[in-house]
């Protein structure tokens, strides 16, 4: 998937963008109590009681956070049953960080739930033009599944034929190439999610919290959103949202450039694997790290366990004595996004630490300038 968010894209793209000048890193989004979300989710299907929340990756590989948030934000909401998804029966790896696997293929899902999911989550994906994954989110559509692309997932969505006549967002690096790919697509700025009818779509990698949060407000109800919420330290889930505050400049590129070449000056660092790991901050913390460029990032255990909400996650290798660890921040999962960006501005300095907050598109819902 070319995608100006990831490593090989940004060094590629180096010598084609116009100067800009630095910019500091942002402070911390400050928790805000969010407005109604006005997600819209029909009832479940007959015979449920709740509905059932299919996340998809396929077998190529799907985003870490647009996978694991949803995943994990809508199982701690105790109010959907929710299952892990792949093309194949084999493990999945996740952008560059986590490996999962899945609980289901989708033929064992099929089998099992003719009617179909209630609604599909789709990441983005390593591969977003997956014959198989495609088909499937069609038949998904056809059974009257409303479908949720987070980030740059809706190249799937689009792919599927999904997105036409419709209005959609996706992560701001990829909306002016959606928009010419995709010109039957309103590509819509400044909205972190977007409904039209039964497709929802989502800005970027961050996005993830808040349009899980949104579910669960559509699916049981403000005060369960609002519960939810606090139990991991999220803040406003509302669908505000700046576009024009993330902008790649020449300065971000060539750090990013500068960080992958400098090979001699990269951080090895682990994430603890354990049983009962919490999938979303694993998620959160991974991801953000690996998007400095100058830190490898390793699950690191000695063999596979069971998340916080029963996934199957499996380590990179086992814990090396003296290795460097990163630590889970007490608050909620959610904070995770606060505290790694913290601690890269202070290890790497402010420019690295804005590499990371641009690509996770981790915005204030007011709008303010980071």
């Amino acid at each position: 998937m070319r995608s100006l968010h990831t490593p090989l894209a940004l060094a590629a793209l180096l010598a084609a963008l116009p100067v800009a000048a630095p910019a500091a890193t942002p402070p911390a989004p400050a928790a805000a109590v969010s407005a109604p979300s006005g997600l819209v989710l029909p009832a479940p299907k007959a015979g449920r009681a709740r509905p059932l929340v299919a996340v998809v990756a396929d077998a190529a590989g799907a985003e870490t956070t647009d996978f694991l948030i949803p995943y994990g934000v809508l199982k701690e909401s105790g109010e959907a049953d929710v299952i892990a998804l792949s093309t194949t029966a084999d493990t999945v790896q996740l952008r560059a960080t986590v490996k999962i696997q899945p609980e289901q293929t989708l033929a064992q899902f099929d089998a099992a739930q003719p009617a179909g999911a209630d609604i599909v989550v789709v990441p983005a994906q390593l591969n977003p033009k997956s014959p198989a994954l495609i088909a499937w989110i069609r038949a998904q559509a056809g059974k009257g599944a409303v479908v949720v692309s987070v980030c740059e997932g809706a190249r799937v969505l689009a792919a599927a034929g999904l997105l036409d006549g419709k209005q959609a967002t996706t992560h701001y690096s990829a909306l002016d190439e959606l928009a010419k790919a995709y010109p039957r697509t309103t590509w819509v700025r400044d909205r972190r999610w977007v409904q039209d009818g039964a497709v929802i779509s989502t800005t970027g990698v961050s996005a993830s919290i808040p349009v899980s949060l949104a579910l669960v407000e559509a699916i049981a109800g403000r005060p369960t959103a609002e519960a939810t919420a606090a139990r991991l330290g999220a803040g406003d889930w509302s669908p505000r949202h700046r576009t024009s505050e993330f902008r790649l400049g020449f300065t971000d590129y060539a750090v990013a450039a500068g960080n992958l070449l400098a090979i001699w000056d990269h951080d090895t660092v682990e994430a603890p694997l354990s049983e009962g790991v919490d999938e979303i901050a694993l998620g959160l913390q991974t991801d953000a790290w690996r998007r400095s460029f100058r830190a490898k990032v390793l699950v690191a255990g000695p063999a596979p366990v069971h998340s916080r909400h029963g996934l199957v996650i499996l380590p990179d290798a086992p814990h090396q004595p003296g290795a460097e660890v990163l630590k889970t921040p007490a608050g909620g999962s959610a904070r995770v996004l606060d505290q790694s960006l913290a601690e890269m501005n202070r290890r790497y300095g402010p420019r690295t630490a804005r590499l990371a907050w641009l690509g996770l598109e981790y915005g204030r819902a007011d709008g303010a300038r980071h």
